[in-house]
Order: C-alpha cells, then sequence, then structure tokens
C-alpha cells in the first residue's frame, strides 16, 4: 500500500472507521446498515467517501485498509 493511502487512513471519520471494522467483520451492506442504523446507501456512500481520501482503488486494497485501521479491534 502506498503511503499516500496510510496518510489517508488518518483523515477517516468515525463512522468511515466504523464501517471498515464492519467489511472486516465480513458483513454485508445491510448488516452494516442495520447495526449501524442507516441505509445501505449510506454504507455505499461511506466506502466512496474512504476510497476518495485515501486513494484505494479496488476492494483488494480496500479490505487490506480495514484491517490496518482495525487493529486490535478485530476480534470484537
Amino acid at each position: 500500500m502506498s503511503s499516500h493511502v496510510t496518510t489517508g487512513a488518518s483523515a477517516l471519520s468515525t463512522r468511515e472507521i466504523e464501517v471498515l471494522r464492519n467489511l472486516v467483520q465480513g458483513r454485508t451492506y445491510s448488516a452494516t446498515a442495520r447495526r449501524m442504523n442507516i441505509s445501505p446507501h449510506t454504507v455505499d456512500t461511506y466506502l466512496r467517501r474512504i476510497r476518495l481520501k485515501t486513494g484505494v482503488n479496488n476492494r483488494a486494497q480496500l479490505l487490506l485498509l480495514a484491517l490496518s485501521v482495525a487493529g486490535s479491534d478485530i476480534g470484537g
């Protein structure tokens, strides 16, 4: 992952990080939306914003970012 991606991760909002943590847990957009009390469309919007802020171009990079951001919270 490039340094731009790593640097961009620090610009993420609390809700964007929460979406990433749900992604790490293997939750679908719908499950994430229910858990966060938002619509699946809003989950998609958060993920698009994350991609813009971090320079992530695909789902594999997004998952790597999610894993790095989630850190020790992966089990919970």
